[in-house]
């Protein structure tokens, strides 16, 4: 977290929460595979923390389940996320908060692609490419400072 002196974004435009999703039977039955739809991703991604605000990534309008597609057919997952400022320094950060979400939430036939809104960023390109980079992740994850920063993304508030 930075101190708010020093908040690329000090004063955020702020969003409402979506309701939450009703949560079936047969969804909890644990004998039962039932589909993935955006509106699952989007409730497992909602709740992150964004690393300068005390804030979920929902309430800034990071993310959005519009942007969120799931081909259940190919096993293929695709986030899109929209930084708050055109050069947000944490966007790799949150990108890479995205990713470790879902890879610990979804079953591992699932391909996961996480990546900047077209247009929203001036290094979207050199972020996508990171994101898109299993080395690369897998290297992000390993050093325990970067780990704990994505961890506290990813704990829930009180």
């Amino acid at each position: 977290m930075s101190s708010p002196d020093r908040l690329q974004n000090a004063n955020p435009q702020l969003y409402g929460r979506t309701s939450e999703r009703e949560v079936t039977p047969e969804e909890l039955d644990e004998d039962v595979e039932d589909a993935i739809d955006a509106r699952e991703i989007f409730d497992l991604v909602r709740s992150i923390n964004d690393p300068e605000h005390p804030l979920t990534l929902e309430e800034l309008n990071v993310i959005e389940q519009s942007r969120i597609t799931v081909d259940e057919d190919n096993k293929h997952v695709s986030v899109e996320f929209t930084p708050t400022i055109p050069h947000c320094s944490m966007a790799t950060l949150i990108g890479l908060s995205i990713r470790v979400k879902l890879l610990r939430a979804l079953p591992t036939r699932f391909k996961v692609d996480v990546h900047i809104t077209p247009g929203t960023h001036q290094s979207e390109h050199a972020v996508n490419k990171q994101l898109a980079d299993k080395e690369r992740v897998a290297a992000a994850l390993e050093n325990q400072h970067l780990l704990e920063v994505v961890n506290q993304c990813l704990s829930t508030r009180n």
